[in-house]
C-alpha cells in the first residue's frame, strides 16, 4: 500500500518539487491550499496534468494554519504517514510589515498541527520547515546545528518559534518531529518577489527591451544559495532516518547579492552596475549580513550532497526567466 504523505505549502517552490519527488517514489500526496478567489496552483498544475484521473496520487484540500479545527479534519480523514509543514508568510521584508500574521500562521501554525497530530492520536513523522534567518547576526561563520539562534525578523522570530515547537513534541510525546534548517535555495519557482527572482525576472526584460531599470536594497548581503529541487530530498531524507533530529541543509558557500547579480549579468555579456539602482525602501529594519552554512552532519548522517553550483544555480533561473519572454541564452 503507498505511503500517504501531507504538505502544507504546497503550492510554493518547496511543496511543489516535493510532491513530485514524493509521487515519483510512489506516493499517495495530499497537499493544502488555502482558499483564493485567483488561481494560486500555478506550480502544482502539471502534476494533475501528469495524473490519470481513474487512479488520483494528487489532491489538493482547503485548510488553512490558522484553523485548528480544519487542520483536524484533515488529519482524521487523511491519516498521513508523513507530514510536511511547509507553510508560512515566508517574506523577510514583508514580515516587518505584518509582524502579526507572520507569527499566526509561522509560530502558531506550527503549534496548531504539531497539536492536530497529538490529539487525534495518530503516529506520523513530521518535517517543520525551519530557516536559516533563525540564525541572524549569527555568533559564528558558518553555522552548523549547535549555532545559538538570534532572529533579526519577524519571520525569523517566528520560525524559531515553531523549531522549538517540533523539538517539544518530539521531547514532550516522543513525536517523530525533524527540523530542516535550510538555507537560501532558488530556483525558476522562487517567488517573483525575493531578490534572486527580482534580479532574474528583470534581467529578462531588459534584455527584451522591456526595462531599464532594477531597484534593489543591500547588495552586500551574503546568503548560502543552493538549488531547492536538490534541498527538498533533504526533507524526505530526514523522514527516512532511524531517528528524528535536526539538520542544517546548505552548501557551504556565501555569495553577496552583488556576485548574484554579476554571475547573472554576465550571462548576458552586460554590466548589472549600468541598470541597478539602490532603492532604501528595500533596506531592512535590522540586516542579516552573512549566512552560511555547515552541512557536515547531513553529509555524514543522511548522505546528501548538493549537486547544483552557484554558477548552475544562476544559468538555471536565468535561462528560465529569458525564456518566459520568449529569450534564451543564445539569442539573447
Amino acid at each position: 500500500m503507498a505511503k500517504k504523505a501531507l504538505i502544507t505549502g504546497v503550492t510554493g517552490q518547496d511543496g511543489s518539487y516535493l510532491a513530485e519527488l514524493l509521487l515519483e517514489k510512489g506516493y499517495e500526496v495530499h497537499g493544502i491550499i488555502r482558499r483564493s478567489s485567483s488561481f494560486n496552483t500555478g506550480r502544482v498544475m502539471h502534476i494533475f496534468q501528469d495524473i490519470h484521473e481513474e487512479n488520483p496520487q494528487f489532491s489538493l484540500r482547503y485548510g488553512d494554519l490558522t484553523d485548528s479545527a480544519g487542520l483536524a479534519a484533515i488529519l482524521h480523514d487523511v491519516m498521513p504517514d508523513e507530514v510536511y509543514n511547509l507553510g508560512a508568510q515566508s517574506h523577510v521584508r514583508v514580515s516587518f510589515d505584518i509582524p502579526e500574521y507572520t507569527a499566526d500562521v509561522g509560530a502558531l501554525g506550527t503549534i496548531r498541527l504539531l497539536e492536530a497530530i497529538r490529539s487525534i492520536g495518530h503516529e506520523c513523522k513530521f518535517y517543520q520547515a525551519s530557516s536559516s534567518e533563525m540564525f541572524g547576526a549569527a555568533a559564528e561563520i558558518p553555522q552548523n546545528e549547535r549555532t545559538p539562534f538570534h532572529p533579526r525578523s519577524p519571520y525569523a522570530v517566528a520560525k524559531v518559534a515553531a523549531y522549538w515547537a517540533a523539538v517539544n513534541y518530539r521531547e514532550a510525546y516522543g513525536m517523530f518531529a525533524s527540523n530542516g534548517i535550510l538555507f537560501n535555495h532558488e530556483s525558476p519557482r522562487r517567488g517573483e518577489t525575493f531578490v534572486t527572482r527580482k534580479i532574474t525576472r528583470a534581467l529578462a526584460r531588459i534584455v527584451k527591451g522591456e526595462q531599464g531599470e532594477l531597484y534593489l536594497g543591500n547588495l552586500d548581503a551574503k546568503r548560502d544559495w543552493g538549488y531547492a529541487k536538490d534541498y527538498v530530498e533533504t526533507m524526505w531524507l530526514m523522514l527516512q532516518a532511524e531517528k528524528p533530529d535536526d539538520y542544517v541543509v546548505a552548501t557551504g558557500e556565501a555569495r553577496s547579492v552583488r556576485e548574484f547579480l554579476a554571475e547573472a549579468f554576465g550571462l548576458v555579456n552586460l554590466r548589472w552596475e549600468d541598470y541597478v539602482r539602490i532603492d532604501p525602501r528595500y533596506f531592512r529594519p535590522s540586516e542579516v549580513d552573512v549566512l552560511q552554512g555547515d552541512a557536515g552532519k547531513a553529509r555524514r548522517v543522511l548522505n546528501w550532497e548538493p549537486r547544483v553550483t552557484f554558477e548552475e544555480l544562476v544559468r538555471i533561473v536565468v535561462e528560465a526567466d529569458l525564456g518566459e519572454v520568449g529569450l534564451s541564452l543564445n539569442n539573447g
